[in-house]
């Protein structure tokens, strides 16, 4: 399903609650033959004119780079297709962030061999029991977190000492090897049924957790094995910017953030949940059906989404692709969403209300979602007047920015 939350950043397509707004504001424009005249359109108060944001990265130049690496990190589906349920990914800007995904004890190592950023996706065989944020006993689940250093001998010597801490967490703990794989670093604890591992990659580290229903130690290496190769598998397709040219990487170089319909253009800045754009990996590691929504963005030839203060943006290949991407994800919102109509001056938006069974604790109460040529907006609020003028504002935005 498409996960409609408030926030969290592990959410495929995050929302934000803003003050309602009423009103028509005057659109600029020029109307394209054979499409309507934005200028006709509710837009409320949001800004829809063309517009871009300054490209300099400023002090958050390892962030632009962590979220490049949502590329450089395998799906769980891709390492087995029944791992179809998507715990979520995130960028790792630091090495505080960063032991959320490893020992407490390694961010010490972390800092001395100057981490440089890192990304983490997890994903198992069932979803989370409700209100929980971790898979029960009987579930297989893996972690995947790739940790980048200045160059492979930190790498490498990062990878030893991580291991060492991990195993050092426990007197119980042992080593295991695999036989493809007998460089990396591989740990459990006899009768408990999961393993830890690291291996280092060139400039990487990939660290592996993986659980299973059962402690069986052959079992538990095999996993390691196949997450590894479809890990390897993906990184190789990853370029990385090199270190010296990281602080200088552009904000928004395709302009996708200026057509993201927001209530203010000041102050933003790069932010892995509310100010980015990303690949396919992001919205995949957030699906309940990572195989299901992977076949929907090649089918509708996804190419990049843009998030920006909430709403979101996805170009794809082809004007074609912008419908099938819509009907995709109002068929995957799931059972707490009903259709409802949307604003009939706006060509092919549809939109969905929160009924009596979601949460609106933590799901808005409406969204919709808007094709425009090869682009499709989504936006959402709690106020039915607020919903309809910001997806007129996310069409006539689009309509301007072409």
């Amino acid at each position: 399903m498409v996960r409609i939350t408030r926030c969290g950043a592990f959410t495929a397509l995050v929302a934000l609650l803003v003050a309602g707004l009423s009103g028509c504001g005057s659109v600029a424009g020029t109307p394209v033959p054979g499409e309507i005249d934005v200028r006709t359109l509710d837009v409320g108060d949001f800004p829809v004119d063309r517009f871009s944001y300054p490209q300099g990265a400023g002090d958050h130049g390892v962030v632009l780079e962590g979220i490049r690496m949502s590329e450089a990190v395998t799906t769980s589906s891709q390492v087995d297709p029944s791992l179809k349920f998507g715990r979520g990914s995130k960028v790792l800007p630091d090495p505080a962030t960063a032991v959320d995904f490893l020992a407490n004890v390694s961010e010490p190592i972390l800092e001395n061999r100057r981490m440089v950023v890192g990304y983490a996706a997890s994903g198992a065989d069932q979803g989370d029991p409700a209100g929980q944020t971790r898979p029960t006993s009987d579930a297989t689940a893996l972690q995947v977190v790739a940790l980048r250093f200045p160059d492979t001998g930190s790498a490498a010597k990062a990878a030893g000492e991580l291991e060492a801490a991990d195993i050092g967490v426990s007197p119980d703990n042992r080593k295991l090897e695999s036989e493809k794989y007998p460089q990396a670093l591989l740990h459990w604890r006899p009768g408990v049924a999961n393993i830890g591992a690291f291996l280092a990659h060139g400039e990487f580290v990939i660290s592996l957790f993986v659980q299973r229903p059962a402690a069986d130690s052959a079992d538990l290496v095999s996993w390691v094995d196949r997450t590894l190769t479809a890990q390897l598998d993906q990184l190789a397709r990853f370029e990385p910017t090199p270190t010296a040219d990281i602080a200088g990487l552009a904000v928004d170089p395709q302009n996708l953030l200026a057509r993201v319909v927001v209530t203010d253009r000041e102050g933003h800045e790069p932010d892995p949940d509310q100010f980015a754009v990303y690949g396919r990996n992001y919205l995949i590691n957030s699906a309940d059906d990572q195989p299901a929504r992977a076949r929907l963005l090649d089918e509708s030839g996804f190419e990049t989404t843009a998030y920006a203060a909430g709403s979101s943006v996805a170009r794809v290949r082809d004007p074609a692709g912008a419908p099938i991407l819509v009907n995709g994800f109002i068929e995957s919102a799931g059972p707490a969403y009903d259709p409802m109509a949307a604003p009939a001056a706006v060509p092919g938006a549809k939109c969905l209300e929160l009924n009596g069974t979601g949460d609106p604790d933590r799901q808005y109460r409406y969204r919709c979602f808007i094709p425009y040529k090869n682009y499709v907006g989504v936006v959402s609020s709690d106020d039915e007047t607020q919903i309809r003028q910001k997806t007129a504002a996310q069409y006539a935005l689009l309509a301007n920015s072409l």
